[in-house]
C-alpha cells in the first residue's frame, strides 16, 4: 500500500472506529454484520452497507483484507448479519475474482458511493445465510 493510502486507511478506520461505527450501531435498522474477534474470541459488530439477494448478503469492503472483520473472518467464517432489525447466521466468503467496482453498482448507493470514495483495496464479500 502506497504511503498515501496507507494514511487514507488511517484516517478513515480511525473516524470509523470512533465516532460513525458506535453512532451507527445504535439504529435499529442498521446492517450489522458480526464476525468473532481472532484474539479476543468476543462478537465484533461492524456496521456494513450491502443487499440481500435470495440466500446471500453482499458487501464490498473497502480496505480489503486490511480491515478487522476481514481479517476476523479468515479465522473464522461463521458470521451473522442484521438486516432489517433481525439476526441471521450465515458464512461469509472472501472473493477477490468478483469486481469489486460492479458489484457496487448493485449494492444500496449512498454506502457504495461511500466506499469507491475512501476505500482503498476493494474486496467482494458474500455472507451465505442459513436462516
Amino acid at each position: 500500500m502506497s504511503g498515501r493510502a496507507d494514511l487514507k486507511h488511517r484516517l478513515v478506520t480511525r473516524f470509523q472506529r470512533y465516532v460513525a461505527n458506535p453512532l451507527n450501531r445504535r439504529l435499529p435498522f442498521q446492517v450489522l454484520l458480526e464476525t468473532t474477534g481472532r484474539t479476543s474470541g468476543e462478537p465484533r459488530r461492524t456496521p456494513v452497507g450491502g443487499r440481500r439477494v435470495g440466500d446471500s448478503f453482499w458487501l464490498v469492503s473497502e480496505f480489503g483484507l486490511k480491515s478487522q472483520y476481514v481479517r476476523n473472518i479468515q479465522a473464522d467464517p461463521r458470521v451473522r448479519v442484521r438486516i432489517a432489525g433481525r439476526w441471521h447466521h450465515g458464512t461469509a466468503l472472501l472473493l477477490p475474482a468478483d469486481d469489486a467496482r460492479a458489484r457496487l453498482r448493485s449494492l444500496p448507493r449512498f454506502n457504495s458511493a461511500a466506499v469507491r470514495a475512501f476505500g482503498t483495496d476493494l474486496l467482494t464479500v458474500r455472507v451465505d445465510l442459513t436462516d
